[in-house]
């Protein structure tokens, strides 16, 4: 039983992470109707921002502002200078141009911040202890964390006009620009909330293992594979799916090799886009912010 629970933990600190990126995929693909293979990358980028701020001395708490404040800008900045020039093309050149940003972005991490494994602090941190159970304090504040922006992302969509916008153009782009809505103000919005979330994500991954250049890019199966569980386009349903993939994943540790639960959300993908490639939650057109 103990053995259980400490793996629910492990699950539900894995899917809080695998929830914030998978956020991020999930409006991106409800707004502009494209599936960025860059956002891992920008896990990446906003996980670095935060080491830079760490390194000045700040806590960890605090430097995550400034870090989401600068993956935010490179986000609508990358916007600005590709995805806007191809936004009236093929799905496929977005989809190809967002390979090539990925490369891009990897590369620049390496190039500024090195190529090794780095750590926001050094040193073991000793667990908590409830019984037999192990936690480690830096669990309680990705899952803290996670819940914070959850709430703040739900009131945001819910109950301002930015949010009811973003809402409307998800059900009908062409409806959401003749009623007089910015859609350009709107996709800015779009890209920077999934930098802000995506950045939050990159620096709780690190908080738990380990910042390396290619760390999002080894997420961005899971964090796909839960955004189409929760339904693609859907970021309440993109919660849900990381939540499930991140316990899925733990919990497989019971009866296969821990090397190989990655497999897992491979697997888990395969049978959705055979079985229901809409996701559990989701309609067959999408998009429902």
């Amino acid at each position: 039983m103990t053995q259980l629970l400490q793996l629910f933990i492990y699950g539900l600190v894995l899917g809080s992470i695998y929830a914030l990126g998978a956020i991020g995929v999930s409006l991106t693909f409800g707004i502009l109707r494209f599936a960025n293979f860059a956002h891992g990358d920008l896990m990446t980028l906003g996980a670095y921002f935060g080491l830079t701020f760490v390194g000045l001395g700040w806590p960890i708490g605090v430097s995550l502002l400034p870090a989401a404040l600068a993956t935010v800008l490179c986000a609508v900045g990358i916007d600005q200078l590709i995805y806007r020039r191809l936004r009236r093309e093929a799905p496929v050149i977005l989809l190809i141009s967002s390979f090539g940003t990925a490369l891009i972005l990897r590369s620049l991490v390496q190039i500024i911040w090195g190529p090794n494994n780095q750590v926001y602090r050094s040193g073991i941190q000793l667990p908590w202890r409830l019984g037999e159970l192990r936690i480690k304090p830096d669990w309680a504040v990705i899952l803290a964390g996670t819940a914070l922006l959850v709430v703040a992302l739900h009131l945001f969509l819910q109950r301002t006009r930015v949010g009811k916008a973003m809402r409307a153009m998800a059900d009908n782009f062409e409806l959401a620009k003749i009623t007089g809505i910015d859609t350009e103000r709107i996709v800015l919005w779009t890209w920077a909330i999934g930098a802000a979330l995506a950045c939050a994500a990159g620096v709780f991954l690190g908080m738990d293992t380990r910042l390396h250049p290619t760390m999002g890019w080894r997420l961005l199966l899971p964090i796909f594979a839960a955004a189409i569980l929760g339904g693609i386009g859907r970021p309440y349903g993109a919660i849900a799916g990381g939540v499930v993939i991140g316990l899925a994943e733990e919990f497989s540790t019971l009866v296969i090799n821990p090397a190989y639960k990655t497999g897992v959300a491979f697997a888990i993908l395969v049978l959705l886009l055979i079985f229901r490639p809409t996701g559990l939650l989701g309609s067959p057109g999408g998009g429902d912010v």
